[in-house]
């Protein structure tokens, strides 16, 4: 069954909606469909609405700040929202952070999950029969699940779970709970597992805007380790194109990997940027000079890369954007908004300073 999201004027729940990939999710579906989109949010430090906010279709846009963690407060909000589909997007996604605390990760990414498939379970089973025919509930989650991988291969949907850090031990725990909803509930899920995302509105703690702000602000970039860990990086447009497909036309029970196919090591991304702010935002020394390794964070994953086939065959997704093309289009961005990017500082709290090294790391 294929779901008509653009002209099916339906009721759309995103969580984590005030975050980067949530946002850039809903502005799409305002501006490319005709639904009614409600964005389920705790709002926490990392939280923007700006991307929405300037859609010419944001009165369609609705906010509802709830905690996923309070069950009561969920199945309310899914009540009020009445939903069709979910995109269910909302998680705590810092490695760093889940090193230095990891119990907000556990409340948010496994109770919280738990809670919304409860009560999305509860939804599903009061519908309409037409409507419960086409409800649908995506839950998006990461490559991180699968662990580590060597020299040579690839992440795919076959790939056993072997999570390193906090947080994706509570991302494969939130994907164990979608497939046990799934298979006992007969809850229509999809799952999508993603690589490294990037592009403009991501939150200044990452590491593509860390460094384009710490070169701008001529402050050290600093690079884990020898900088030879690898990340497969996906623009986040790319990334809203396959989750709108794997909505529409995905197999209910099926998982589908997402990858950009760009295999860059974190020294080769600060190089890269460097390079290109020496071309257009020059100083009077290379921006390369204020490159500095530091120590490594603890279980430190050496590479990943993602298998894209499943959903390339079965869906006809394709990524459109180099990573060159992506990352000039991002770093562009990002110069043209220093303003967000202060703003944003100022409203978190956050300096660019560094988190994630464990209690006993500091006291050493």
């Amino acid at each position: 069954m294929t779901i008509d999201i653009e002209n099916g004027n339906l009721r759309i729940l995103i969580t984590g909606g005030a975050g980067f990939i949530g946002g850039c999710l809903i502005r799409r579906l305002l501006d490319e469909s005709n639904a009614k989109v409600f964005n389920l949010d705790k709002i926490s430090y990392a939280s923007d609405l700006s991307i929405i906010q300037e859609s010419p279709n944001n009165l369609r846009h609705f906010l509802i700040k709830v905690n996923l963690n309070d069950f009561e407060k969920t199945s309310l909000a899914i009540k009020e929202s009445d939903p069709d589909l979910i995109f269910h997007l909302a998680a705590e996604s810092h490695v760093d952070r889940s090193i230095e605390n990891a119990e907000p990760f556990l409340q948010s990414n496994i109770i919280g999950t738990f809670n919304l498939l409860e009560s999305a379970r509860i939804h599903w089973e009061s519908l309409s029969p037409s409507r419960k025919a086409r409800f649908r509930f995506l839950h998006v989650s990461t490559d991180e699940v699968f662990g580590s991988l060597g020299p040579k291969g690839k992440f795919s949907e076959n790939t056993p779970y072997d999570p390193r850090s906090p947080y994706s031990a509570t991302k494969a725990g939130s994907d164990h709970l979608c497939n046990a909803w799934l298979h006992t509930f007969n809850l229509p899920i999809i799952r999508t597992n993603c690589s490294n995302n990037y592009g403009p509105y991501q939150f200044p703690e990452k590491l593509i805007p860390i460094i384009i702000f710490k070169a701008l602000n001529q402050s050290t970039i600093p690079i884990y380790g020898d900088g030879t860990n690898i990340r497969d990086w996906l623009f986040v447009e790319d990334h809203i194109d396959a989750l709108i497909l794997a909505m529409k036309k995905g197999e209910i029970g099926a998982n589908y990997c997402i990858g950009g196919s760009n295999e860059k090591t974190n020294l080769e991304i600060a190089e890269f940027i460097c390079n290109f702010l020496d071309q257009k935002y020059p100083f009077n020394s290379p921006y390369s000079k204020l490159i500095k390794f530091v120590k490594d964070r603890p279980g430190h994953d050496k590479r990943y890369a993602i298998d894209s086939s499943l959903i390339m065959i079965e869906l006809g997704w394709k990524a459109k954007n180099s990573f060159e093309e992506g990352l000039k289009k991002t770093i562009e961005w990002y110069l043209k908004n220093i303003s967000w990017y202060e703003s944003t500082q100022m409203r978190s709290g956050y300096k660019g300073e560094r988190i994630g090294l464990s209690k006993n790391a500091k006291n050493n």
